[in-house]
Parts: C-alpha cells; structure tokens; sequence
C-alpha cells in the first residue's frame, strides 16, 4: 500500500470506529454524519482488502487485520496530536471539549452536581460523558483513550496510571429510622439486621463476609441509588462509604453504626494515562477536580 494513498481523516475514522464499536457513535465521537463514518470505512476497507469491521447486534467488532493495525495506528495519531498540541493553549471559556468520566452510580452523585455548576461559569461549552465501565472494562478504556478520567477507589488503576489523592472515606453501616442505642454491643446489632447487598462494589460485599455478615444479605442490588426508596418502605442495613450516609440523610430518616473491627477506610483518587499528562485540556480538568473535591 502506498502511503500517498491515505489521508488523516481515514485513520482517524478507523481509530474512532474502533474505539467506539459503533459507525453512528464514532460520528458523534468525531462530529461528523454517519454516512460521511460509512464512506471513510468503504475506502478503508478498499485500502487494507479486509472488512475491518464486522456487524454485530450492538454495533461492530474489528476483524484480525483491524485489531493487528489498530496499535500502530493509535500510536502514529498520538504522537502527531502531541506534537501538534505541544505548544497550545486550552481555552476553557471557548472550548467545546468532551471529557470521558468513569464514575460509579453513587460517584455521579458525589461528584457531578457540583463539577457541572462550575462548568457552567467556567467553561460552559465543555462537555462531560460519565461512564460506569467494570474492573475488566475500565484499564484498557483509560489505556485507549476511550476514557479521559476516572474518579474513585479504583486499586485496579494502582499499576500503570497516574494518579493523585482526593479524599478518604471510611465504611459504615447504615439502617432507616432513628440511631440505635449506644450501649448495645456493634457486633452484637450487626448480626440482628436484615441486609441490602451491592453487588457493584465488591469492597462492601467483602466486609459482609469477612463480618460474617453475607447470611444476613436479603436482597441484592446492582446500585446504591435505589436504597432510600428501599429503606422508606422496610427496615434493612447496609454496608456503604459515609459519603453515602451524608447524601441519603437529606432524602430520608437514615443512621449508622459503625462496622465491626477492623476499622476500614477508602481512599478516593483521581486517574489518567500518563501520555495525556502534558496536554493542556486535560491538565485544566485534572486541576478542576483536585480544587472542587481534594480535601487536605
């Protein structure tokens, strides 16, 4: 194949696809129609002799060829970026950037409220996608590019990203209606409860079964964000972070106890691939989220 015969938009068209799995998605990635998507992958298509993609029920999976050239490909695209952008300046107040979030259901309650006031003032054209991706998903997402940011206590990420230190939180239990009385043995009324298990957050569910508590389990949910309606209606507990305490508290008559020993914390950190640490957007979202949410 000769060089001369492909121009950048072809391999950006064939990065976007590949990054999204979806022709209509990787027009929305690259704000363009979806035929102009269709035409781009017709001519790869010519160009490599291969399908490159192949039709799926929830979009299109990369053929062999497609996934042997896709690395080199995203690395060639990089480095031009990086090369481009190595003296650039981000504008927050004109940008119309779109930045990819991994947050869990109950980190998007935490954390987006407040990051989007202070867009609005800051940078009103910027746009956020939050995602929720699973431990298996969220490395290769952050890797690829197909997530900018991820916000959380991810010790998957521990290994292989940058990170920094946004606050730490501790596990408690947590039931509906007014605080139990204090002189009552924590073991003793933990082990009295009914509970909601989430089975999104295996840190919760391991306090369970190291507390001896997983017997008491009665029902299991995928999310935190059902449970107050939940609680209105039948006492249970549950094991959550006290971040989750203080939002629940205004919605519904909700206490807490501690967990039993050993006390257990969390630390909540902010994480990115370090090839994106120079990039001047990125840099300006990173700082934005240490200011509004860093506790010193």
């Amino acid at each position: 194949m000769n060089i001369q015969s492909v121009d950048l938009n072809l391999l950006k068209t064939f990065e976007a696809i590949y990054l999204e799995r979806s022709v209509s998605r990787a027009a929305v990635r690259l704000g363009v129609t979806q035929p102009s998507v269709s035409h781009g992958l017709t001519r790869l298509r010519l160009l490599f002799g291969d399908p490159l993609f192949v039709r799926t029920r929830t979009g299109v999976e990369p053929t062999v060829v497609a996934e042997r050239i896709a690395t080199p490909v995203q690395h060639a695209l990089r480095l031009l970026q990086g090369t481009l952008d190595e003296h650039a300046h981000f504008a927050p107040e004109t940008s119309e950037r779109t930045f990819r979030v991994h947050l869990s259901d109950f980190g998007e309650v935490i954390f987006l409220p407040r990051l989007m006031r202070e867009l609005s003032i800051r940078a009103p054209g910027v746009r956020i996608e939050s995602r929720q991706l699973t431990a298996v998903e969220l490395a290769g997402s952050l890797d690829s590019g197909q997530v900018d940011l991820a916000i959380g206590y991810l010790p998957v990420l521990d290994q292989g990203f940058a990170s920094c230190h946004l606050l730490s939180d501790e596990y408690v239990i947590i039931m509906s209606g007014a605080p139990a009385a204090a002189t009552r043995n924590v073991a003793e009324r933990s082990h009295e409860m009914d509970y909601i298990a989430i089975t999104s957050h295996p840190d919760t569910l391991a306090i369970l079964r190291d507390c001896g508590l997983l017997d008491r389990v009665r029902l299991w949910v995928p999310h935190f964000m059902v449970v107050p309606a939940i609680l209105a209606e039948r006492a249970f507990s549950m094991v959550v972070p006290r971040a989750v305490l203080e939002t629940f508290g205004s919605h519904s008559r909700i206490s807490s106890i501690p967990t039993p020993p050993p006390h257990r914390e969390m630390d909540i950190r902010l994480y990115w691939n370090r090839r994106y640490t120079g990039d001047p957007g990125h840099s300006w979202m990173r700082d934005l989220v240490v200011e509004l949410f860093a506790r010193r």
